[in-house]
């Protein structure tokens, strides 16, 4: 039987915040993989190991998680005022196909730093020593990102000793600007973009479940938020008691999809399958202690509120930055779940900045909102993360694979 040859194809392999991918040059590509369609899909695909019946990845360079199961795509944007223009594919682990219908928070902040070191960004904007200002087109919802990327001696500087929980070591702080990050979805209910629904707090009915409060918002990416208490939790859960439940992940893929209907992303329930990547799950509580997944100790007088998020149906270790960025612009916003989950409710105002506590320590988010028209807005979110190569050279894959 004649066999096909390994193709090998220029990537960098880069960790983002407290994810993982595979990044390239959109020129870089095989001619086929340079325009969206199947042939791409099918490359990312093998590139990262999936589809994967044994959930492994073993044959690629994922690691079986929904944070390490990433692809990045940046080219020298093509929209007035941008640097680069970036395009995320979430790669499913165990299904064939690849999510394009968000961003990646946590890889946004690896983005600058890949741009300038590949030469996506214009050396008159890069400094000597100081701070380049990347402009970010964030093509998959069509936003702008404003990243801090500091360099020494003309170069990406990716040590340091900024600390992220979720990360072991330290390395350079990364600071990112998530500008107008409402995404309107289109066949979302007339409301504004920011709640389809119209409502601060809406009552979903979730069958098998019961009616839940929910918080639904498109800011960073689009998600749904609902009280600990209301479905079992405390808010203060790690990915063991979460992500070996089979029971438990039903029924928050249940609550999801019936979200996802309510927000009008999806027009039935089956779509929710070929749309994993949004819209999140979350759940909120007030500050509560209790000790991380590294074994830290979390106090519930340093933190505003406690959150736990679901990333491709388990338990994220961590937190995704673009749920971070909701968590923000939400508790942003007096009368939302998440702003009542941090003491909104005592004082019914608008908080221009939380820290909440997720499963591997702490995160703080900023964001600035205000009311235009009678309807809340959020101008942008801040979030500081972190980024580092891992590994550069070529990614191979078998020739007749795409």
């Amino acid at each position: 039987m004649p066999t096909r040859p390994q193709i090998k194809i220029p990537a960098t392999y880069m960790r983002g915040g407290t994810s993982k991918g595979v990044f390239f040059k959109l020129s870089d590509l095989p001619a086929r993989a340079q325009s969206p369609g199947p042939a791409r899909d099918k490359l990312l695909l093998r590139v990262i190991g999936s589809p994967d019946p044994y959930g492994k990845q073993i044959d690629g360079m994922g690691a079986a998680t929904s944070s390490t199961s990433k692809t990045v795509i940046l080219s020298k944007s093509t929209q007035p005022d941008h640097d680069v223009d970036y395009l995320f594919g979430q790669v499913s682990i165990d299904k064939p196909f690849v999510d394009w219908s968000g961003n990646c928070g946590n890889l946004s902040a690896a983005v600058g730093p890949f741009a300038i070191s590949n030469g996506l960004v214009d050396a008159s904007r890069i400094p000597k020593n100081g701070v380049a200002v990347v402009r970010i087109w964030q093509a998959n919802i069509q936003k702008t990102i404003i990243s801090h990327v500091p360099i020494t001696d003309g170069q990406v500087q990716e040590t340091g000793d900024f600390e992220l929980d979720g990360v072991t070591f330290p390395a350079a702080e990364v600071q990112l600007e998530f500008m107008d990050p409402a995404a309107e979805e289109p066949g979302g209910d007339e409301g504004g973009a920011m709640f389809p629904t119209g409502n601060l707090i809406d009552d979903l009915d979730v069958p098998g479940v019961g009616v839940l409060k929910a918080t639904m918002i498109t800011a960073g990416i689009p998600t749904i938020f609902v009280n600990a208490d209301a479905i079992g939790y405390k808010g203060t859960e790690l990915q063991d008691a979460i992500n070996g439940d089979a029971k438990a992940l039903a029924m928050f893929e249940t609550i999801r999809a019936h979200g996802a209907m309510k927000m009008g992303l999806i027009k039935s329930l089956d779509e929710a399958q070929k749309r994993q990547h949004t819209p999140k799950i979350a759940f909120v509580a007030p500050p509560t202690s209790y000790v991380s997944s590294s074994g830290k100790p979390v106090n519930a007088d340093d933190i505003d509120l406690v959150v736990r998020a679901m990333s491709m149906g388990k338990l994220h270790h961590a937190m995704m930055g673009t749920a971070a960025v909701a968590i923000g612009a939400a508790a942003a916003i007096p009368g939302t779940l998440v702003n009542i989950a941090a003491g909104g409710a005592n004082n019914e105002k608008a908080k221009s900045a939380v820290r909440f506590g997720h499963p591997s320590g702490t995160l703080r988010v900023g964001a600035e909102a205000v009311q235009e028209n009678g309807e809340w807005v959020v101008k942008k979110a801040v979030m500081s993360r972190s980024a580092r190569v891992l590994m550069e050279g070529f990614v191979r894959v078998p020739e007749d694979a795409f």
